[in-house]
């Protein structure tokens, strides 16, 4: 069964945000992740910033968090665009958590930054409930909700953090 035009549109949606998501976050983390940083707030471990690490021990489960989404998908969504999306974002962020986590490592930096801090986009414990108590085309359309401001929140981390 093919969403109505408003899935459509949501798929649309999460994939132009996905795509500048993702965008956003291998600009900031290309190469040496501390390349704007190091000119604004002095160089830690290995080149990298205390930004450079924050942004990334902040990115993990962040990402992280997309993957389980996308897992939950393989189960539960019934619109095979919504199944192929959720098997990019998680061939995608599933690598660039390992990127992160090397980078850390490289730093010498915890790979969490050791208290609780709220993250743009990520979802709260009772969304991901919800989430995960739905299938067929209710899922699709939270799951692709929750990913376009799942995904938003990522941008808006990646924008504070080369600004």
């Amino acid at each position: 069964m093919r969403l109505k035009s408003t899935g459509k549109a949501l798929v649309l949606a999460l994939t132009v945000t996905s795509a500048l998501a993702l965008s956003g976050c291998a600009t900031a983390g290309s190469g040496n992740v501390s390349d704007h940083a190091e000119s604004t707030h002095g160089e830690a471990a290995a080149g990298f910033s205390s930004d450079d690490i924050m942004f990334a021990q902040m990115m993990i489960p962040h990402h992280q968090q997309a993957v389980d989404l996308g897992t939950l998908a393989e189960t539960r969504a019934q619109n095979p665009d919504v199944i192929a999306l959720a098997a990019q974002i998680k061939a995608e962020q599933a690598p660039e958590i390992e990127q992160m986590k090397s980078w850390l490592a490289e730093a010498g930096a915890p790979l969490e930054m050791g208290h609780s801090s709220h993250m743009n986009g990520m979802l709260t414990e009772e969304q991901m409930s919800e989430l995960e108590s739905l299938s067929g085309t209710a899922f699709d359309r939270l799951f692709l909700k929750y990913m376009i401001e799942h995904h938003q929140g990522a941008v808006e981390m990646a924008e504070s953090a080369i600004s």
